[in-house]
C-alpha cells in the first residue's frame, strides 16, 4: 500500500508519475520522429536520382553511412512504443520509462551525426569538399550545442538559482534590525530592539497599575 501514497510535490504516486513521464516522452518522440522521417525519405530518394551515378567513392560511402544512421535513429525513437507494447499491463511502467529515456537520448546522439552527414553530402555535391566539411561541421556544432550544451547550462542555472534562494533565510529579518541600524534609533527605542514582546497578561497588569497610580 505504501507504493500508492503520494510521494512527489504534485501529490502523485510512483505509478502516476511514471504515466506522466511516459506521456511527456512520447510527445518528445513525436517531434523528433518527424525530422527523422523527412531525412530518411530524402536519403532514400537520392539513390533514384539521375545525378546519383556521378558520385565518387567518398560520397557514396558517406551516403550509405548517413542512410544507416537515419535508420538507426528511427529504430531508437520507435523502440519505446514497441517496448511499451511488449510489457503492457505487466507492472513495468517505471522501468519502461527509464529504458525509453535512454533510447531517446541515444537516438538524439545518432541523429546529430545523421544530420551532419546529410548536410555534408549535399553541400559536397553542390559546392565542393571544403564547403561540405564546413557545413557538416557547423551542423554538428549547432545540434550538439542546442541538444547537449544548452540543457546542461539551463540545469546549472536552475541549481544556482535554487542555491541562492535557500541561502537567504528570513530568520535574520525576524530578529530585528542590524546593530548599525539600531544605533540610529532614538535612545528610548534602543532598549526595545531585539527584546521579545511582553505577554498580554503582563501588559494588562502594567496598564492596571498605571491607572491606580
Amino acid at each position: 500500500m505504501a507504493e500508492h501514497r503520494p510521494c512527489t510535490a504534485r501529490g502523485e504516486t510512483p505509478l502516476q508519475r511514471a504515466d506522466r513521464n511516459f506521456v511527456e516522452l512520447l510527445q518528445e518522440l513525436r517531434v523528433t520522429q518527424t525530422g527523422v522521417q523527412i531525412l530518411f525519405a530524402f536519403l532514400l530518394s537520392l539513390a533514384f536520382t539521375s545525378r546519383f551515378g556521378s558520385l565518387d567513392s567518398f560520397q557514396r560511402v558517406l551516403y550509405v553511412v548517413t542512410l544507416l544512421l537515419a535508420v538507426l535513429a528511427a529504430a531508437l525513437f520507435t523502440a519505446p512504443a514497441a517496448l511499451h507494447r511488449s510489457l503492457f499491463q505487466q507492472g513495468a511502467k517505471p522501468r519502461i520509462v527509464q529504458v525509453s529515456a535512454r533510447l531517446a537520448t541515444t537516438g538524439l546522439i545518432v541523429l546529430v551525426f545523421a544530420f551532419s552527414g546529410s548536410v555534408l553530402l549535399v553541400v559536397d555535391v553542390t559546392t565542393g569538399r571544403t564547403g561540405g566539411f564546413a557545413a557538416g561541421g557547423g551542423t554538428f556544432l549547432v545540434c550538439a550545442g542546442l541538444w547537449g550544451l544548452l540543457p546542461r547550462l539551463v540545469r546549472r542555472a536552475g541549481l544556482r538559482d535554487g542555491a541562492n534562494g535557500t541561502a537567504g533565510t528570513p530568520g535574520a529579518l525576524a530578529d530585528g534590525p542590524a546593530p548599525q541600524d539600531a544605533a540610529r534609533l532614538p535612545a528610548p527605542l534602543r532598549d526595545t530592539v531585539g527584546r521579545p514582546p511582553a505577554p498580554r497578561g503582563a501588559a494588562a497588569h502594567r496598564e492596571a497599575s498605571a491607572r491606580h497610580r
